[in-house]
């Protein structure tokens, strides 16, 4: 008799953090991308912010690969990262050029606001403190959310060309290449058995996820509740 697959931790982890999980990727600035309804104003706020999350993201991913425990884990993080540094930050630039563009941020003397800035020191700290897995588990949610949000909307894309070309850049089969190669990879440095670990990134993914429904929701204008305080862990 064949035994069960070991659990993929990455699918344990997605599963432990649902709603924080329905908080980010269905969050209604999405939804509004999604009809075409939302201000070109707030879209251009998301990016002003965005561009600097992604800058702070890349050097996360950069500290991640540093602690690779081997060529493949090297090879996909530097996938990972190629995808920030060659598309995204420059994508996003053009998006906010379109959206009549904000000089501060595009000549690097954006300011961050507390949400990006809150967020991305998490990133990095544990990304610096933590061994692979941790970072990987820091990072995972923001590149894997996106995907998610996006796949769906693709089916019916609104008319609007600014938002339906940004649901296009994340919302294809070679972005979805890169979020398995990623999951593959923390379902590779993990052991599901090992309940310590499983505590820990459980905290940690769980603490990413629900940055990236605060920082929907600075973008949008519309502050979330303030929910239960954390409870240890990396800042």
């Amino acid at each position: 008799m064949s035994q069960a697959p070991a659990p993929r931790v990455s699918a344990l982890l997605h599963a432990a953090g649902t709603d924080a999980w329905a908080a980010a990727t269905a969050h209604p600035m999405v939804r509004a991308i999604a009809d075409g309804t939302l201000p070109h104003e707030t879209f251009r706020r998301y990016f002003t912010q965005n561009i600097l999350y992604l800058e702070e993201y890349a050097r996360a991913i950069a500290l991640i690969a540093a602690k690779a425990p081997d060529q493949d884990a090297i090879t996909t993080l530097s996938r990972f990262q190629a995808q920030i540094v060659e598309n995204e930050i420059p994508a996003n630039l053009m998006f906010l050029e379109r959206l009549g563009g904000d000089p501060t941020t595009i000549e690097g003397r954006g300011t961050m606001l507390p949400t990006t800035y809150a967020y991305t020191r998490h990133l990095l700290s544990t990304s610096l403190l933590g061994d692979c897995a941790d970072g990987l588990t820091a990072v995972l949610p923001c590149q894997w959310s996106y995907g998610e949000l996006a796949r769906p909307l693709t089916a019916n894309p609104p008319g609007d060309p600014i938002y339906a070309d940004w649901i296009a850049m994340f919302g294809n089969d070679a972005y979805d290449r890169l979020v398995a190669e990623t999951t593959a990879l923390l379902d590779r440095l993990v052991d599901p058995g090992d309940v310590s670990k499983m505590t820990s990134l459980s905290s940690i993914f769980e603490r990413s996820t629900r940055y990236e429904a605060e920082f929907w929701d600075m973008a949008y204008g519309s502050p979330r509740p303030a929910g239960p305080p954390d409870e240890g862990g990396t800042p």
